[in-house]
C-alpha cells in the first residue's frame, strides 16, 4: 500500500471528471500494421475480451459503449506493486439508485488485449464488494472504440481493429448516424411502436453490456404510453447499485431497415437507470448481438450486417 501522501480522496467532482476525461495515452501501435484480431467470448450480444493486466492472469473483460475513458476498470484489486505511480482512492457512479462505488486509481497502468499493448493507461478497480461474484472481471471501452474502428463479428467470435479511415464497407452493411454525447456515450436513433400505434422515433445510448434488447427510460415526459399488464423484474445491478423496473414485449422495433416484431424488451425509471440526459430508451447487446456490428466513433456512423448464425 502506498503511503498516504501519496493517496488522496477525490470528490464527486472527480468521479464526473473520471468518466469523461481520458489520460494523453494511446495505444501501442505496430510498423506497418492496419488491422488487429484479437479473439473474443460472446454471450449473447455480450462481448468479453481478454485482457492482462501487468502480470495479471487473463482477465475476461466485458467491451462497454458506457466506459468514456482510456484504460479499464477492474471490480477487484490487484497488487499495488503492479503500478509505479500514486494511487487516488475515487467514487464511480453508474446505474442504480444507491451511492456511486469507492474505488482506487492509477494513471500509470498497462495491459494488453490480443496483440494490442496499451502503455500509460488508468486502471480503477472496486474497493467494495459491489461486484463480488459477478461472472466477469470489469469492463473496458474507449481505449478500443475511441482510436480504432471497432468490428464485432459475432459469427467468427472476433474484434478486428481498422485504422481510421480504412474500413470500406459494402452492401451488406447499413450505416446509422450515430454521435457521441456526454462522457463519450453513443447515441443513435430508434423507431418503436409500443402497442401498436405508429412507430416514433427516439433518441438511444448504447450499452453493448446489458442483456436487454431495449430499455424504455420512464419518466413524466417520456415520448411514449407505459403499457399495461407489465410485470415487475430486478434488471440487474449497476456501479450505483441494483436496478429494478418492469419487462413486456412491445409491437415492434425498427433500426435502420431492419424490424422486429413483439419485442421481450424493460421499461425501468430514467432517474435510476440512465446517467444521460433526454435520452428516450437504451439499445442493448441482447438487440446489437442480432447483427454483427461497426463502431466508427470519428466517422460518427454504426454499421450493422445481419449474422449469418443466431
Amino acid at each position: 500500500m502506498f503511503g498516504s501522501s501519496l493517496r488522496c480522496l477525490v470528490a464527486a467532482a472527480l468521479a464526473a471528471a473520471l468518466l469523461s476525461c481520458a489520460p494523453q495515452a494511446s495505444a501501442a501501435r505496430g510498423p506497418g500494421a492496419t488491422i488487429r484480431e484479437i479473439p473474443i467470448e460472446t454471450q449473447g450480444g455480450v462481448v468479453i475480451v481478454p485482457v492482462k493486466v501487468g502480470p495479471s492472469r487473463v482477465l475476461r473483460i466485458v467491451l462497454d459503449t458506457g466506459m468514456g475513458f482510456d484504460g479499464v476498470l477492474l471490480y477487484a484489486a490487484l497488487p499495488e506493486s503492479t503500478f509505479t505511480g500514486p494511487i487516488a482512492e475515487v467514487r464511480i457512479p453508474g446505474a442504480g439508485a444507491g451511492e456511486p462505488a469507492h474505488g482506487l486509481m492509477t494513471e500509470s497502468g498497462s495491459f494488453s488485449a490480443g496483440p494490442v499493448q496499451f502503455n500509460g493507461q488508468r486502471v480503477v478497480w472496486l474497493t467494495d464488494s459491489l461486484m463480488v461474484g459477478f461472472p466477469t472481471d470489469g469492463v473496458m471501452g474507449y481505449s478500443l472504440f475511441g482510436h480504432w474502428i471497432v468490428e464485432i463479428d459475432y459469427d467468427r467470435k472476433m474484434m478486428i481493429l481498422h485504422e481510421p479511415g480504412a474500413f470500406k464497407p459494402d452492401s451488406r452493411w447499413a450505416a446509422l448516424p450515430m454521435v457521441l454525447h456526454k462522457n463519450n456515450m453513443p447515441w443513435v436513433k430508434l423507431r418503436a411502436s409500443i402497442s401498436g400505434e405508429r412507430p416514433q422515433e427516439l433518441d438511444c445510448y448504447l450499452d453493448l453490456p446489458a442483456n436487454d434488447e431495449v430499455v424504455f427510460l420512464v419518466r413524466d415526459d417520456a415520448k411514449f404510453k407505459v403499457p399495461d399488464g407489465l410485470e415487475p423484474s430486478y434488471l440487474g445491478r449497476g456501479l450505483s447499485g441494483d436496478v429494478y423496473g418492469s419487462k413486456g414485449r412491445v409491437a415492434s422495433i425498427q433500426l435502420d431497415t431492419f424490424e422486429f416484431r413483439d419485442v421481450p424488451v424493460s421499461f425501468a425509471p430514467d432517474s435510476v437507470r440512465s446517467k444521460q440526459p433526454g435520452a428516450d430508451a437504451v439499445i442493448c447487446g441482447s438487440l446489437l448481438g442480432r447483427f454483427n456490428t461497426v463502431y466508427d466513433y470519428a466517422g460518427g456512423r454504426l454499421y450493422l450486417r445481419p449474422r449469418t448464425q443466431l
